[in-house]
């Protein structure tokens, strides 16, 4: 790529972590006024090179560039002194401070004493040319998803970032939210006031709206390209070190009036005592998947919670096959129900334990896996992980390397793994994509979809819409705690389900 001085260079860059090669010569050039696309599969080193950029970790070997100049970043505080900023993939906005507290105050520099009705006024005075309106003096805990992301983004353009670093910034909002988001980025990048380097998953952005793309795998930077002079299996191809094709199992017609899984009038509260489920009533059927879409916050957690029988529900009723059910290991074992709940590492796993053993961690204490159901037997425990490791084609260095050091999309598998390695009758999944690669988004859609045609009642929780419209039979949009809307994905009408998605 030819032009203008980048006005953001990484350099050769490496990164080691002890014996562990993060980084290995990785370069990418940022143009001025320009969207830039960073694509890898998990554990490509995405996020440990914009790390180097931002000043978490300090480069092993290499150079960053800063308009031409060689510079040492040593922390965001110093980014951002650069103009340098960026909108992370999980919100950093402090809930009870209002929006103008939580720009404020992520300054890399503040006096002792802040004049508040002097920042505010200044901020609302900047607040004219930027792509989003707000009331300053709202708390942030009252703002939906899609308000806190458009937050995040408004706060790096007051701080006065010209270099905008975008980590899967799509990823929990509404499809009219993200093509509003990304209109508005993409229209600051024509104006030559901003340039743009975006993680993301989904080549429609990439071919929508970036300019220059740059590919990584497994550590190593293997080519960069104009948008314009590259396909998206090309692409696909550079990221996975082979041509890339995928054939999802072919949707059975099951036709079962079998109900597998029924909720009757269930309400469940939150943390706070504030209920966060109302009254939801929902059957599902041997062979079917039922989606539910909705972005985070509407009550989908506390849903899982209750179905895992980790969150006792206020009124309601949860059957399965007919029989009460309420999360006991004996229940689960009996009625075949199994769930991958939303981020598995913190909710599925434990972190420090193997592989291994977070795989029989649902039946450790029964043949073959213990003796009289105390004693382990850990030789059996191990020969189960090599086969599971095998089949499910998880990236490991042995059964016994700890869950916790895995990437994203590996950990997903585990876990998925051990739901779906038995016969599986009753499925809960939550977000089983959220922030994977496109080849583990499809091995892991094509195991759940595989699970359905074997005759599993399956419950798909999704924030992405696309996801619920490839998987489901039949999905339903949930907003504030309720099932406000009901259709299948072949007559979807994909405005009318953002506009539910969104509350209106």
């Amino acid at each position: 790529m030819t032009g203008p001085q980048p006005v953001l260079e990484a350099l050769h860059i490496s990164k080691y972590f002890g014996e562990v090669t993060a980084l290995d010569d990785v370069s990418l050039k940022l143009r001025p006024g320009s969207v830039h696309a960073l694509l890898g599969e998990n554990g490509a080193g995405k996020s440990t090179l914009v790390k180097c950029i931002m000043g978490y970790y300090r480069p092993s070997k290499g150079q960053l560039m800063v308009d031409g100049k060689e510079e040492i970043i040593a922390s965001p505080q110093q980014a951002t002194r650069f103009g340098i900023g960026m909108v992370y993939q999980h919100f950093t906005l402090i809930p009870n401070m209002t929006i103008a507290e939580n720009i404020v105050l992520s300054r890399p520099a503040l006096p002792a004493v802040i004049d508040w009705p002097a920042e505010i006024a200044k901020l609302e005075k900047k607040m004219e040319q930027m792509p989003f309106k707000f009331d300053l003096r709202r708390l942030v805990s009252t703002l939906s998803v899609g308000e806190k992301q458009k937050v995040e983004i408004t706060k790096q353009l007051l701080l006065e970032a010209r270099i905008l670093i975008l980590d899967e910034p799509t990823s929990v909002l509404t499809p009219t939210e993200a093509d509003e988001v990304l209109d508005k980025i993409y229209q600051l990048t024509r104006s030559g006031s901003l340039s743009v380097l975006i993680i993301t998953h989904k080549f429609r952005e990439v071919t929508q709206y970036a300019d220059d793309v740059t590919v990584l795998r497994k550590g190593r930077y293997i080519g960069s390209a104009k948008v314009s002079e590259v396909s998206t299996d090309s692409l696909a191809g550079m990221m996975v070190g082979e041509e890339f094709s995928h054939s999802p199992p072919v949707r059975e017609s099951l036709n079962s009036a079998t109900v597998s899984l029924q909720i009757d009038s269930l309400t469940i509260d939150n943390d706070q005592g504030m209920v966060a489920v109302k009254g939801l009533n929902l059957a599902i059927r041997s062979g079917e998947i039922v989606g539910i879409a909705g972005v985070s916050g509407n009550g989908q957690k506390q849903l899982v919670e209750a179905l895992a029988g980790q969150r006792k529900p206020l009124h309601g009723t949860i059957s399965a096959h007919g029989e009460g059910f309420h999360g006991k290991q004996a229940e689960m074992l009996k009625h075949r129900f199994f769930c991958l709940p939303e981020e598995p590492l913190r909710n599925a796993c434990v972190g420090n334990l193997s592989i291994a053993n977070n795989l029989v961690l649902r039946t450790f204490n029964r043949k073959p896996f213990s003796h009289f159901g105390w004693v382990l037997n850990q030789r059996a425990i191990t020969k189960h992980a090599r086969d599971i490791i095998a089949a499910y084609k998880i990236r490991t260095s042995g059964p016994d390397q700890p869950v916790a050091s895995l990437s994203g999309g590996n950990v997903q598998r585990v876990v998925l793994a051990r739901e779906l390695n038995d016969p599986v009758s009753i499925l809960v999944v939550a977000n089983p994509c959220f922030g994977l690669d496109f080849k583990a988004v499809a091995d892991i859609r094509s195991k759940i979809l595989e699970a359905r045609n074997r005759g599993a009642a399956i419950l798909l929780l999704s924030e992405d819409l696309d996801e619920v419209l490839e998987l489901s039979d039949r999905f339903y949009v949930i907003s504030n705690g309720e099932l406000v809307y009901e259709t299948t994905p072949d007559v979807a009408d994909l405005k009318t389900v953002g506009q539910y998605m969104a509350g209106h």
